[in-house]
């Protein structure tokens, strides 16, 4: 590890959700390729939460990194106001026919926040423009939508937003759909939308990523669709984790029959290498915005707005997961998931053992019973995945694994081993 570099990041730069007087020393990354993070002391990691949950096919997979250099030498990158170019219509169009849904139009920008940001806003100005005033949310409770104003009052109050609070909009939140409650959720949504004040609903499809990876039905979620398309709510499905073959189907709407009106998306949209967001609507959707009046027009918009290296570098990402190779490594990872599901689903150390599609979710057995993300369990649980050449990043007492399509099935069970490890370890604590 080079000293200079973490003396010097020490004193000048600053780390998302840490303490900015860290205990815990960060680690030197000198570069990354396939499943491995190599670090400046030696040690090697393999990334089993892709990075963030971005990473789908590796890390330096130089068929992106040459559709990059062979853009960004062409065109790097040019303002999209008045202006447009190739990468960004073609993976327009052949993203809305994966994406289906009845998705049409296509909105960039530059993250997962910024993509939800974009939904939020669409949705008021969609109902202004068509001369309502609707500018209330409901959302489930446990929900996280990102780190922007707007993506964070839709998200759970608590530790991520509490310094905030009062300058977040308020909110309505819906129970957690957990399997048991279906008629009380449901009861709750009709409650907050017949009165015809929302403007929509937004939502993690089927899985809630930092709430703990939980996962609900795609049968309950159709229900929640369908009442607020009954009651002239908009739906928007925030898809930034569940996209590309998270859950197993190419996106989580997929498990659905009722269509959302707004979808968005960013994380592995780029394979890992770059940044993008996304947000897409349908026809009805664009039409309050069909016109030449400029105080009907959308007002947003970002310096590097549909950049075309990240737009062809999104292209040949989406090639490259729409391969057969891709798709069989994801339907392989989803086997091996539910088979390691299946042998531990009766340990004494485990609340919860859950899979869907590429995500393994594993909630630990806690003295207190609590489940949260700040549980002081996870630097036990970090520092012994590291130990053991495993890069997991806990959420409080909930391990979960997610990695690139690209892993092996030895690669897969060196991560599963390593779990059991620990579990042995907390039998003898």
């Amino acid at each position: 590890m080079s000293k200079n570099i973490i003396e010097t990041d020490a004193a000048h730069v600053w780390h998302p959700y840490s303490p900015l007087l860290n205990k815990r020393p960060v680690a030197e990354v000198v570069s990354a390729k396939g499943m491995y993070l190599h670090l400046a002391d030696g040690t090697t990691l393999l990334d089993a939460i892709s990075s963030w949950w971005v990473n789908i096919h590796g890390h330096a997979n130089e068929v992106l990194a040459d559709a990059v250099k062979n853009q960004i030498l062409s065109l790097d990158h040019t303002l999209f106001a008045g202006f447009t170019h190739k990468p960004a219509v073609e993976f327009a169009t052949r993203f809305l026919d994966v994406v289906g849904c009845e998705q049409q139009r296509v909105f960039y920008s530059e993250n997962g926040s910024t993509a939800v940001e974009v939904a939020l806003k669409l949705a008021v100005q969609y109902w202004k423009n068509k001369g309502q005033h609707k500018t209330t949310f409901v959302a489930i409770e446990g929900a996280f939508h990102g780190d922007t104003f707007g993506a964070m009052s839709v998200s759970a109050r608590g530790l991520f937003t509490e310094a905030f609070e009062s300058l977040l909009n308020p909110v309505l939140y819906i129970p957690f759909p957990d399997g048991s409650n279906d008629e009380t959720v449901l009861s709750a949504l009709e409650a907050y939308i017949k009165d015809g004040t929302v403007a929509a609903f937004i939502y993690e499809p089927l899985i809630q990523g930092t709430a703990g990876m939980r996962i609900y039905s795609p049968e309950m979620l159709d229900k929640l669709i369908r009442l607020c398309k009954k009651h002239d709510v908009l739906c928007i499905a925030d898809e930034v984790m569940t996209g590309f073959g998270r859950t197993g189907k190419k996106f989580a709407s997929h498990y659905c029959e009722a269509n959302p009106d707004m979808m968005c998306f960013s994380k592995a949209i780029t394979g890992g290498l770059l940044p993008l967001g996304v947000t897409t609507c349908t026809r009805e959707v664009e039409a309050p915005f069909l016109s030449e009046e400029l105080n009907r027009a959308f007002f947003h918009g970002h310096s590097y707005t549909a950049n075309a290296t990240i737009c062809t570098l999104a292209l040949t990402s989406l090639e490259l997961f729409e391969s057969d190779v891709c798709q069989e490594n994801i339907k392989r990872i989803t086997e091996a998931h539910k088979k390691f599901s299946l042998t531990y689903v009766n340990n004494k150390n485990i609340t919860r053992i859950q899979s869907l599609g590429t995500i393994l979710a594993i909630e630990l057995q806690t003295s207190n019973g609590k489940t949260n993300y700040d549980h002081e369990i996870r630097h036990f649980l970090y520092d012994f995945f590291i130990g053991k050449g495993v890069l997991l990043r806990p959420l409080g007492n909930i391990i979960y694994i997610l990695p690139p399509y690209i892993i092996s099935n030895d690669e897969l069970n060196k991560i599963y081993h390593t779990v059991e490890q620990m579990l042995i370890v907390l039998d003898k604590k």
